[in-house]
């Protein structure tokens, strides 16, 4: 894209930002793909391939790792920013994937600036949650935290770097001479090979790649000072965030809304509408403190409802009743305008719905997620009980098509935030929802 004159005299249109509220999985994808029909264009912030959407459009599953959710609206422009962490063979495959199922990807633009992910990458990653045993992280050792912390040493390579075959080489020489040494003398494995490594990214990804690759943060300007709405998509949540997340138990990017100005160029000002995504229950894959978790019979059958296994990983995730102490942490470092709840169907059989209203921990309430770890672990929950609805939700469409048990439910979280909720999803399918609030 290219100016057509000063932008000094014009007024952009604000973005919006779709952000996870709990630990990820909350059905962000499915928000995206419905308001990317009022947006031009949708830019995935930050994270990498570890992240999954899955979208349902006319009993279609599409899941998505880096393609960001506007791919399958035509007129959106879909854009990979500079926060993002891109596997250009991860990227290609599912490329291709989308266009043997009839999808346009042409129109998909990958910043020059975002990071690729590289095989020492993907191999530290897997080494290093071996060596810490029990202690493990539970990353995907799909090499996007190793990625991130090249990044931030200042020895990663980029995706413009592709374009650039002597800069590319020059690089990768660079940094193989510490990588292969720590592969070879901490983990005792075999170096990598540089120049196969460049044979494959710059002789066969570079060619495939070369007609995405851009200028994504002008892209954006352009497209909000011509008046056009653009849709900023994180992946991960709230509390997978590297800074306010529960850690070490998160990702190692910025998930959170203030991440999605750094991932996709742009300041604050541009940013009024910020959607935060909530489960109408809570899940989190892998590791980590999670005070409302639920076992037994009660999480076989959340589990099974929801279909609660990671899109990438195939890994069950562990479900637990509402946590409304997340969701106010979540509204406080988002600045959330609103929420959209998804999955509210999945608790159609229940007689009884626990919501957690407070934590206590040694004897202390928190009405917000405690700052220091220790208190996170020995947090008990203290909730509320409300009546379940024990109906179909599936069919509605309407708010007066919701039983009252539903919308008090609804109106319940609603008030535990602090904010509206503006629509709730009552099935997987790209219509399967209902507006709450305007």
């Amino acid at each position: 894209m290219r100016r057509s004159g000063p932008s000094a005299n014009l007024s952009p249109v604000p973005a919006i930002v779709v952000v996870g509220t709990q630990w990820g999985d909350e059905g962000k994808g499915k928000v995206t793909d419905l308001l990317a029909k009022e947006v031009a264009m949708v830019v995935r912030y930050q994270g990498g391939h570890n992240a999954g959407h899955t979208i349902v459009v006319d009993g279609e599953h599409f899941a998505l790792q880096l393609v960001p959710s506007g791919i399958l609206s035509p007129s959106v422009v879909p854009v990979i920013g500079n926060g993002v962490v891109v596997d250009p063979a991860v990227l290609l495959a599912e490329m291709e994937m989308l266009r043997g199922r009839g999808v346009d990807t042409s129109r998909l633009l990958v910043s020059g600036n975002a990071h690729l992910i590289m095989p020492w990458h993907q191999e530290l990653d897997r080494l290093t949650e071996r060596y810490l045993g029990r202690r493990r992280l539970g990353t995907t050792k799909r090499g996007i935290g190793p990625a991130y912390a090249d990044k931030a040493a200042r020895v990663g390579l980029r995706v413009q770097d592709l374009l650039d075959p002597e800069i590319f080489r020059e690089k990768l020489d660079l940094v193989l001479r510490e990588k292969n040494a720590i592969l070879a003398k901490v983990y005792n494995r075999l170096p990598i090979s540089a120049g196969e490594v460049a044979d494959r990214y710059l002789g066969t990804f570079a060619p495939q790649l070369a007609p995405h690759i851009g200028d994504a943060v002008d892209a954006v300007h352009v497209a909000l000072e011509s008046g056009q709405q653009v849709l900023l998509e994180g992946a991960q949540a709230t509390f997978l965030d590297l800074d306010h997340g529960t850690y070490p138990f998160v990702t190692s990017s910025n998930p959170v809304a203030g991440g999605a100005c750094t991932g996709a160029g742009i300041g604050p000002r541009h940013v009024e509408r910020i959607i935060g995504i909530a489960k109408a229950y809570v899940t989190r894959v892998g590791a980590g403190p999670f005070p409302t978790e639920v076992e037994g019979d009660l999480a076989d059958l959340l589990v099974e409802r929801g279909a609660e296994y990671g899109t990438n990983t195939g890994r069950r995730r562990r479900p637990g009743w509402f946590d409304g102490v997340m969701l106010r942490s979540a509204v406080r470092l988002n600045s959330l305008t609103e929420v959209a709840l998804t999955k509210l169907d999945v608790l159609d059989t229940l007689p009884t719905l626990s919501v957690c209203v407070a934590y206590e921990v040694d004897g202390v309430r928190y009405d917000h997620v405690p700052y220091h770890q220790s208190a996170l672990h020995r947090a008990r929950p203290v909730f509320e009980e409300l009546p379940g609805w024990q109906c179909d939700l599936s069919g509605a469409t309407t708010l007066a098509d919701l039983p009252g048990a539903a919308r008090d439910y609804v109106g319940f979280l609603s008030d535990l935030a602090g904010v509206p909720v503006a629509f709730v999803g009552v099935g997987p399918g790209r219509e399967q929802y209902v507006r709450f609030a305007a």
